[in-house]
């Protein structure tokens, strides 16, 4: 049977203005495409009709309960349900993107049935998560390269329910400057608390993925963690964060001076210096403490020979010293974390952060870029 324009015009003006409007002439469509597919089928394999099978597919935002032609030999599958995404597919992909940008399961259950027409309880969005998890688990578990010129680590903390109780853990990240200059984080643990022991632990499994050799490590003032770094990467140097000494500084004096010991501090942790070398700024710093310690006696600790790790940058070339001497990086990187957590309040087990961190790790575009600054850097040789 053949339609005039005129026809076909009023066919499709009745489905479009009807009950179920642009949408049932989509899923018609759809259904037209699917028949003239099995008609080919028929023909080609000498096969016979044999009804339909329901079938629910989301495509583009829509769910489609479409009829599904069958064969007789059950072999036939249209290859346009191929090129649909299934629902389970789509709908792990939503909730995923959903939970991953902030939302609670609760809140991500109630958005999908405002657009689906189907409620997913707090459970059923749990585990439609557990492929994110899979897949998040398995890029933080990934082999390794054999090189890192520079690691940046620290902890932060998040509010975490723990056998009916809630406090505040430490999750540990380790983001790596690769010999092509670009960055990576290569992993992301747990501890309830932060120790050097257990930075020695994240070491070990570094190590047991591949990483044989850094040659810088930069990271807060945490104690003893320049012994974990002798005994797991001992050829790497360490550059403990200036902006932490800085402020570590400032708030052990009173208001009234912490203007000049911040400026006088600034001048001698300048990256830009020329003629320096990490024991002369070291030496500048300890005249500066001994000078400033006559009023502040605390400060007195500053002179302790530790304190020539945070002038580790003075070793390199002053273009790389301003992208060394802190750990911005990673506090930024921190700061994405919170962003996505804080709007859930105490988390609900540590691989709900696991999860959330570490899709914020995978999806930074940024680290997808190289630092030129670096290019001309002997850490990278």
């Amino acid at each position: 049977m053949e339609f005039t324009h005129e026809q076909i015009s009023e066919i499709i003006s009745e489905i479009t203005n009807g009950e179920s409007g642009f949408h049932g002439l989509v899923k018609r469509g759809l259904e037209s495409l699917m028949l003239t597919e099995r008609s080919l089928h028929n023909e080609m394999l000498s096969d016979v009709s044999n009804g339909f099978r329901g079938r629910r597919v989301c495509h583009g935002g829509k769910v489609f309960e479409l009829r599904v032609p069958r064969s007789r030999n059950s072999n036939f599958y249209p290859m346009l349900l191929g090129v649909l995404k299934d629902q389970e597919e789509e709908a792990q992909k939503l909730v995923s993107s959903l939970y991953c940008s902030g939302l609670t399961t609760e809140q991500v259950g109630k958005i999908y049935e405002q657009f689906y027409g189907k409620h997913y309880s707090k459970s059923q969005v749990s585990r439609l998560l557990n492929t994110a998890r899979e897949d998040v688990n398995a890029w933080l578990g990934r082999k390794l390269e054999k090189r890192y010129p520079i690691l940046y680590i620290d902890a932060t903390y998040v509010l975490t329910r723990r056998d009916e109780s809630v406090s505040n853990e430490a999750y540990y990240t380790v983001l790596g400057v690769k010999e092509d200059r670009t960055r990576e984080v290569l992993t992301v643990v747990n501890f309830p608390v932060e120790s050097a022991t257990n930075w020695k632990d994240v070491f070990e499994d570094l190590k047991a993925r591949g990483v044989q050799e850094v040659n810088l490590l930069v990271c807060d003032g945490l104690p003893g963690i320049e012994n974990v770094l002798a005994d797991t990467f001992p050829r790497a140097d360490l550059q403990l964060c200036t902006v932490h000494l800085k402020r570590n500084i400032a708030g052990k004096v009173k208001p009234r001076d912490k203007k000049q010991v911040l400026e006088e501090l600034k001048q001698i942790c300048a990256p830009d210096q020329w003629e320096i070398s990490p024991e002369k700024a070291f030496l500048k710093f300890k005249e500066f403490i001994v000078r400033w310690q006559k009023s502040y006696p605390v400060l007195k600790r500053y002179c302790h020979d530790r304190y020539r790790f945070y002038f580790t940058y003075f070793k390199y070339e002053r273009e790389i010293r301003g992208m060394i001497y802190t750990t911005n990086w990673i506090e930024r990187l921190n700061r994405d974390y919170k962003r996505v957590i804080n709007m859930r309040g105490a988390m609900p087990n540590p691989r709900a952060v696991i999860l959330l961190m570490g899709t914020v790790a995978q999806n930074a575009d940024i680290y997808k870029y190289p630092i030129y600054n670096f290019l001309e850097s002997r850490l990278f040789y």
